[in-house]
């Protein structure tokens, strides 16, 4: 029974021997902690890249909406000058051609006046013919009897 169970111990040993892990090394895990250090470092570096990078077109597409705008604005501005040019011209030729229909109106209103006034006299000088005429014929009349 001792060599039993001596047997029993020794064979008890040896499994708790071949059972456990091979000690850790402990260069495997500085490199395991090295690398992922290096992996954050590399990540954080890109994260900023990016960053900088989405920055940069933010900053340029800003810009260019400015620009746009600032286009579409001297547009607007340059044909609400144009407009309010045509309108005045309009206004002033309108203003002419009212001045001009008035001087016409005016002047025809004087040759309306100046034919009354010939007419006037034409008929004054026909009747004074008639008249004299007459008078003429009259008197010619008269003699002869």
């Amino acid at each position: 029974m001792n060599k039993v169970i001596a047997t029993l111990i020794a064979g008890l040993f040896a499994t708790a021997a071949f059972a456990q892990n091979p000690a850790p090394t402990t260069a495997p895990a500085a490199a395991v902690k090295a690398e992922a250090k290096h992996d954050k470092t590399v990540a954080k570096a890109e994260a900023k890249e990016a960053a900088t990078v989405a920055k940069a077109d933010t900053k340029e597409a800003k810009d260019v909406a400015k620009a746009q705008a600032k286009e579409t604005k001297a547009a607007v501005k340059t044909t609400a000058k144009e407009s309010k040019e045509v309108a005045k011209t309009e206004a002033k030729e309108a203003k002419a051609d009212a001045k001009e229909a008035k001087a016409d109106a005016k002047e025809a209103k004087k040759d309306v006046v100046t034919a009354k006034a010939e007419t006037k006299h034409a008929t004054k000088a026909a009747k004074a013919e008639k008249k004299a005429e007459a008078k003429e014929a009259k008197a010619e009349a008269a003699p002869a009897k």
